[in-house]
């Protein structure tokens, strides 16, 4: 990694951030049955060596969010201004958006540790939804752009067009491939689940049937819970290959200073 700059490192600990995320809530899941959001793994961090790896990975979200969104604005690979260009270039904005909120909990976390408490940040938000005009007609909508995304999570997990992205082969290639797979289909169907909780909480004005992560495990049976578990476990592998073998664009960097 010679002639890597301080941006890119930071964006590389970003995906091994998301992935060690995804597999603590799998392993989680699978070991005692928890059912965690990421904001309950920063919790589970908080003690012994954990408020290293939540600065670590606050600087890591925020690089990854930051580099999301360049890329949706930059555009370097080319995906252009069509309805198909820009819907792929927005959905990645978004993923910078969730990331960058990732980085805030994470350093919230490191500055308050008394926990989290209440409910879930997706309750909360279709509360905070639920209290505005039209609120009820936001969470359909959420619902819709959480079905939307589960379908592309899925077409990722078929098309296997994510390995145009990463720098590598062979055997490796191959395992990190079944990696990717397996991960994008699971998170397909987690976002379907999420989905359609916002859709209940929509159709019965109650922000209490919303939810993330952590609701949709808890909503699943047993066998279900622990498939998608060790899918989350895969997807967190999968990311910390990507952390290592993701092609990052140099004009992403030279754009940010330092970087």
């Amino acid at each position: 990694m010679a002639g890597t700059g301080a941006f890119e490192i930071l964006t590389r600990i970003g995906f091994a951030a998301r992935g060690l995320v995804y597999a603590m809530v799998g392993w989680l899941a699978l070991r005692n049955g928890r059912s965690e959001d990421p904001g309950g793994i920063f919790d589970y961090l908080e003690t012994g060596i954990g408020p290293v790896l939540l600065a670590a990975m606050a600087l890591g979200f925020l690089a990854y969010a930051l580099w999301r969104l360049l890329d949706a604005w930059i555009d370097p690979g080319g995906r252009g201004s069509d309805a198909k260009g820009v819907g792929v270039r927005l959905a990645g904005a978004g993923s910078g958006l969730v990331h960058l909120g990732f980085a805030g909990a994470a350093a919230l976390h490191l500055v308050d540790t008394r926990g989290g408490g209440g409910g879930s940040s997706g309750e909360e938000g279709a509360r905070a939804a639920l209290s505005l005009p039209g609120g009820t007609a936001m969470l359909y909508a959420v619902a819709a752009i959480l079905l939307g995304m589960a379908v592309a999570q899925f077409a990722k997990a078929w098309k296997m067009k994510f390995m145009r992205n990463l720098d590598v082969g062979g055997t490796t290639g191959l395992w990190v491939c079944w990696l990717g797979r397996l991960g994008f289909a699971t998170r397909g169907a987690v976002f379907a689940v999420i989905a359609t909780l916002f859709w209940s909480a929509a159709s019965h004005s109650s922000a209490s049937e919303a939810g993330g992560l952590g609701d949709a495990l808890r909503s699943m049976s047993p066998t279900l819970k622990t498939a998608v578990a060790f899918g989350l476990i895969l997807f967190g592998l999968f990311s910390l290959a990507e952390g290592r073998y993701r092609r990052i664009d140099r004009r992403l960097s030279d754009a940010v200073p330092g970087g």
